[in-house]
């Protein structure tokens, strides 16, 4: 649940068990570990020593000169003092102006030799040591780093302001121990979401489930939030993985009683797609606050949403 949200109760049904579980609200402090060092320098890929010139002294990053700008990725501009010592643009502002090896003004003087050197350069991707053997140009490696397959995923838990990153494995471990997910087997479910007051629920994450079908993961997304003005229920799946994998799936959902039904079906997201992408491009099952208290029954004064789902492989 989103820090601040309300508490609610979700009954999973499963191979005729009952199974319940108290929702409680995300401690508004981050987690902050990280499954991998993403600084990557253990792949540069020379053996005379010119990358080491093109290291930022202050943030010990990569120079790149702005030959790229016209890209929309952050570039860092090669500055140089009167003596010769370069740093990043970024860090010129850092250090006010002033060369942190001679103390000299750096003014505005570019490094064009060293620009120039740049590109003879071939470097590997960042995240070799997690699979990517490619070679590239050096003003390509940034390009190509922002969508390597290898790259590692970010916490899909949509209740609080995880910071983790990892592979496939080390997430649904994470999931487990730290997000206390529920964990289950099969491509078929059947839920069952109460909330004794309705009302209080908006802006509100539910607890999200994790699906272990095909030999690979699917999350369960189910939350309430405003839309506009309406409070709506929303539930979608998301796959633990690529795009190019997730396509090879579909999925349904379908939730009613007396006699109405309203039936979603399509492909779920990767986690590369952020929980908040796939829920603002509504991109699920949505059921209007009016209607989900007519599902529920009784005086419509608590929600007791039953969402059935499947999920198979398009061959």
């Amino acid at each position: 649940m989103a820090p601040g949200g309300s508490a609610c109760k979700e009954v999973v049904e499963s191979d005729h068990t009952v199974i319940n579980y108290d929702i409680k609200a995300e401690s508004n402090t981050a987690l902050t570990k990280t499954s991998f060092g993403l600084g990557g320098k253990q792949g540069i890929y020379s053996n005379n020593g010119v990358h080491e010139l093109l290291e930022c002294p202050v943030c010990t990053n990569l120079m790149y000169p702005p030959i790229h700008q016209k890209l929309h990725f952050l570039y860092l501009t090669l500055e140089e003092c009167p003596n010769g010592h370069t740093l990043c643009s970024n860090c010129k502002n850092r250090v006010h102006n002033c060369c942190p090896t001679c103390r000299f003004d750096l003014g505005n003087i570019r490094c064009l030799a060293l620009e120039k050197v740049a590109e003879s350069l071939e470097l590997p991707c960042k995240y070799q040591s997690l699979g990517c053997h490619d070679i590239f140009p050096y003003y390509g490696k940034l390009k190509h780093e922002q969508h390597c397959r290898f790259r590692p995923y970010n916490c899909p838990y949509a209740g609080s302001e995880c910071s983790v990153t990892g592979d496939i494995p080390t997430l649904v471990a994470h999931l487990k121990d730290d997000h206390q997910v529920d964990m289950h087997d099969g491509c078929t479910f059947n839920h069952r979401y109460v909330k004794s007051d309705p009302n209080e629920v908006e802006n509100a994450t539910w607890m999200l489930t994790v699906f272990n079908c095909f030999g690979r993961q699917f999350c369960l997304h189910f939350e309430a939030f405003q839309l506009g003005m309406a409070l709506v229920y929303m539930a979608f799946l998301r796959f633990m993985g690529d795009d190019d994998e997730a396509k090879k799936f579909s999925y349904s959902l379908e939730v009613g009683a007396h006699g109405r039904r309203l039936i979603w079906q399509g492909i779920p997201r990767s986690i590369r797609d952020s929980h908040r992408k796939v829920r603002d491009s509504q991109d699920g099952l949505i059921i209007q606050r009016n209607m989900a208290l007519y599902f529920s029954g009784g005086d419509r004064t608590e929600l007791k949403l039953r969402i059935t789902g499947r999920i198979w492989k398009e061959e």
